[in-house]
C-alpha cells in the first residue's frame, strides 16, 4: 500500500477526491470528524474536516505518477518529505493507515455523565459495574467508588477502559 497526500484548495476535497480516483486506479479520503454540540437543549452529532484541504490518496499495487494528478483542478500540490519524496512514510504513514482503517472519519468522543452506570473492561476491576460520580471531561477521565477490603474506594479511571452498562462489549 502506498499513501500519499494533497494539498487542496479549500472547499474542493471532495471534488478533488473524484476527479483523482476517476483518472488513475486508487482509493481517496477527505477526512471527517464526528463532534457533539448542543443545538436547541439537545446533544447532536455534527461532521466537519478533520484537515482542511488535504486529501489522502492510497494505491495498491505500484507508486503514483503525481504527473498524472498535475491537471486536476483544485490540486495545488502533492505533499512531499524532505527527502523529497511523496509517498508518505514513518508517523505520516501510519496516520494515514489509520484513516483508511477507519474510512476516513474519526468518530466522536464518547460523553459520560455524573450518575451513569458504566462498567470496567480491563484492570485488575474488570466486569465490575459501578456509578460515575464526577466527570472531568477535559481529561476524559471519571471517578467511580469501587469495592476494596470491605469499603467503597473512591479513584478515578479513563473512558477507555469503561463501557456503559447499556453498551455492548
Amino acid at each position: 500500500m502506498y499513501a500519499y497526500c494533497l494539498f487542496c484548495e479549500t472547499g474542493k476535497c471532495g471534488y478533488v477526491a473524484r476527479a483523482v480516483m476517476q483518472k488513475i486506479p486508487c482509493r481517496t479520503l477527505s477526512p471527517k470528524q464526528v463532534q457533539h454540540t448542543w443545538s436547541k437543549g439537545k446533544m447532536v452529532d455534527i461532521v466537519h474536516d478533520l484537515l482542511p484541504g488535504y486529501v489522502f490518496v492510497y494505491t495498491e499495487d505500484a507508486p503514483l505518477d503525481v504527473a498524472l494528478l498535475r491537471p486536476i483542478q483544485g490540486i495545488i500540490r502533492c505533499l512531499r518529505s524532505q527527502d523529497r519524496v511523496y509517498e508518505l512514510t514513518g508517523s505520516d504513514e501510519q496516520f494515514a493507515l489509520m484513516l483508511l482503517q477507519k474510512d476516513g472519519v474519526i468518530g466522536k468522543t464518547k460523553v459520560y455523565e455524573e450518575g451513569q452506570m458504566i462498567r470496567i473492561c480491563q484492570g485488575a476491576f474488570e466486569g465490575v459495574e459501578t456509578k460515575i460520580l464526577k466527570v472531568n471531561h477535559r481529561n476524559m477521565r471519571m471517578q467511580i467508588e469501587i469495592p476494596f477490603a470491605s469499603q467503597q474506594i473512591k479513584t478515578w479511571v479513563e473512558y477507555e477502559i469503561v463501557k456503559a452498562v447499556d453498551e455492548k462489549d
